[in-house]
């Protein structure tokens, strides 16, 4: 009994010294998850990870297979000095300078362990920030002159691998590591310090794959791709060769790029684009006599452009196959090309003024700046400008229509945007893009030039209005976390499987691409970017019952199937086609590089992204004691357990002594 009472008062003794280094405050602890709770602290973060090409790789990873622990460091300036391997927070208008002096600095590099990016929000300070590079993808441009400076901002890190952990923090997590990194600063060599614990293991780095190639080959990575959309208006009659028309196309992306991986918001660049593109869709949809149009039109949202155009080049690689995704449409019947490019900065001007980018100097093209004029014209109080860009620029901007330009060099087509010879905007694929739309002109402009050179029904054309309210939805579903895609819009059409900020990354193909009218894993945008399309393109079904899937009769196809209650089949001819590199193949139920071929010059320069496997992504802080400390905390544990055992030796010799004098 003597020497149990002894240690647990040695127990109690270390637990009490113990307590405050834990609990950190006076909660009562009642559980062991309250426990964990108290000792670890859960960041709210976006994570950097690790792509991969057939020449190497890019992006952040632990750099083994174990976690990474380090004390945590605000560096506020871009000279400040690192004295022990430390976890940077850091403002992110230091994150170009800082990574740049990491690839240009060894010893500076091996004292980073991990970074984290404070949220421009809670700070508000930040002028520009792009990652991407001056000549954003130059490697696809349509001519030679690759030094033009598109995106001055650009500084290109994105584009360099980094073995250490990166996270962009949330606004409120930035907050709690600007205090956690205050107290460290505060005790400066005490006997408590706050570390953060980084969970970014990447699977081709625990199996040595460090090219697309060998991690395809050991099934560590998948290739990025998911799913474009394209829909006629009005519906065209699957494989009806009678009657063909020439094809307006008007296309644009869905997809941005960024450093962090599930904060590619990428609002200017493209998805202002692409809200332009939507509400232009409704506002013609809404005209009658579209059938009696001399063309065609068709729109197409791409996926995957950020990546090496994995969209449009797939798509026109299905057109030279006439593939059932493409049923109804050939490449020959592609008469003119409007791209609706980066168009949020110019509707913030009082006098919004929009650059037409030609593909070289065709009479098509020049009808397509024409059409575009005369709808800004047509427009009158809202002082909308149309201008050709410089004829200094080098061809036109970074665009979805490079691989039309790159597989036709003849194709007529314009790429609008809100800048001529550089980037208005100074976020570009950043995290920080900001949307806006100029779907009135787009619209008028499409049905000048699907008139072709009748007379244009002026009538018609100013009754072509956009639903403001609708751009302003779009906005808030696209482009916020509140209400983002759980907005009244989007779940009208499927059932969202995120209910986060909207992110506009591509992602990954799983498998077979096969079947891709009904594919079971499209990303949210995708499928609401179909719906909409089939819902605004359509006309009305004979069947009006309520689908979950397909439809009866050919033609139709169901709107809505994932929300309660069923869909419904309308007549529309809105297709799903996959994006993902012309470079890869699925076969044998895995992913395989091809051997490039010199007839497909874009495939040639094709990086052939993937993005690596991995099992948990996770950052957690949590406070730690300086070795010193536990080795007193150990020693003074020993010595109470040797005093205690002294006193119950000298405890049980004494009683043995007063027992036998008795």
């Amino acid at each position: 009994m003597g020497g149990g009472s002894a240690l647990s008062l040695a127990v109690c003794l270390v637990l009490a010294v113990l307590a405050p280094a834990v609990s950190g405050d006076g909660a009562t602890l009642e559980s062991v998850p309250d426990l964990v709770k108290a000792m670890y602290l859960n960041i709210e973060s976006f994570p950097c990870v690790r792509l991969l090409n057939l020449s190497g790789e890019i992006g952040c990873s632990n750099p083994g297979s174990e976690k990474i622990i380090a004390p945590i460091v605000r560096l506020t300036k871009g000279s400040d000095q690192l004295v022990q391997p430390s976890t940077v927070l850091l403002p992110s208008d230091q994150m170009s300078d800082f990574f740049l002096r990491v690839s240009n600095d060894p010893e500076f590099h091996q004292k980073v362990s991990g970074v984290l990016i404070e949220s421009n929000g809670a700070n508000n300070n930040l002028q520009e920030l792009s990652p991407d590079g001056k000549f954003p993808q130059d490697a696809f441009a349509p001519y030679s002159n690759r030094s033009h400076n598109w995106n001055p901002a650009g500084s290109g890190i994105m584009w360099n691998r980094y073995d250490f952990p990166v996270f962009l923090l949330s606004e409120e997590s930035t907050r709690v590591l600007q205090k956690v990194s205050e107290k460290n600063k505060k005790t400066d060599n005490g006997y408590k310090a706050n570390v953060a614990e980084f969970d970014l293991v990447m699977q081709t780095t625990k199996a040595q794959t460090h090219d697309s190639a060998s991690c395809l080959k050991e099934r560590s990575c998948l290739p990025l791709g998911g799913h474009s959309v394209w829909a006629s208006l009005p519906p065209i009659k699957n494989g009806s060769t009678e009657h063909q028309k020439p094809i307006v196309l008007a296309i644009t992306s869905q997809d941005s790029a960024s450093f962090f991986r599930d904060r590619s918001i990428g609002s200017d660049s493209p998805i202002s684009g692409l809200i332009a593109l939507l509400t232009a869709v409704d506002a013609l949809s809404h005209i009658h006599d579209l059938r009696n149009l001399k063309k065609q039109l068709v729109f197409a949202v791409f996926n995957g452009e950020a990546w090496g155009y994995l969209g449009s080049r797939k798509f026109l690689q299905e057109l030279d196959k006439g593939a059932d995704s493409v049923n109804g449409i050939n490449s020959l019947m592609i008469d003119q090309v409007v791209e609706i490019g980066s168009v949020g900065k110019a509707v913030i001007e009082k006098y919004p003024s929009f650059y037409v980018h030609a593909a070289g100097n065709s009479s098509a093209s020049n009808k397509i700046l024409d059409a575009l004029q005369s709808a800004s014209k047509s427009l009158g109080s809202d002082n909308v400008k149309v201008k050709q860009a410089a004829s200094s620029n080098p061809g036109v901007p970074p665009s979805s229509l490079m691989s039309f330009i790159r597989k036709n060099m003849s194709t007529s087509g314009v790429v609008l945007e809100d800048f001529d010879s550089h980037f208005s905007n100074r976020f570009y694929h950043s995290y920080l893009d900001n949307p806006a739309a100029a779907a009135a002109l787009v619209a008028r402009s499409l049905y000048i030039l699907a008139s072709a050179n009748s007379v244009v029904d002026l009538m018609t054309l100013n009754t072509i209005k956009v639903n403001v309210s609708l751009v302003e939805e779009l906005i808030g579903c696209l482009l916020t976390c509140k209400p983002g895609l759980s907005c009244g819009l989007v779940k009208s059409f499927i059932s969202p499987s995120s209910t986060s900020c909207p992110s506009h990354y591509v992602g990954v193909f799983l498998d077979d691409p096969s079947g891709t009218q009904f594919p079971s894993y499209a990303d949210d945008t995708s499928r609401f970017v179909w719906n909409f399309l089939a819902d605004k393109t359509s006309t009305l079904a004979g069947n009006k019952s309520s689908c979950t899937g397909k439809c009866g009769d050919e033609g139709e196809v169901c709107v809505g199937a994932e929300v309660e209650g069923g869909g419904r089949c309308v007549v529309s001819t809105t297709r799903y086609v996959p994006a993902y590199s012309t470079r890869v193949k699925f076969e044998d139920n895995a992913w395989h590089v091809l051997p490039a071929n010199s007839s497909d010059p874009m495939g040639v320069v094709d990086p052939v992204w993937t993005e690596s496997y991995w099992n948990t992504i996770g950052l957690r802080v949590y406070a730690v004691q300086d070795s010193t400390f536990d080795w007193l905390i150990l020693l003074a544990g020993l010595s109470i357990t040797a005093a205690s055992y002294c006193a119950v030796h000298v405890g049980r010799a004494y009683i043995s002594k007063v027992v036998k004098r008795d």
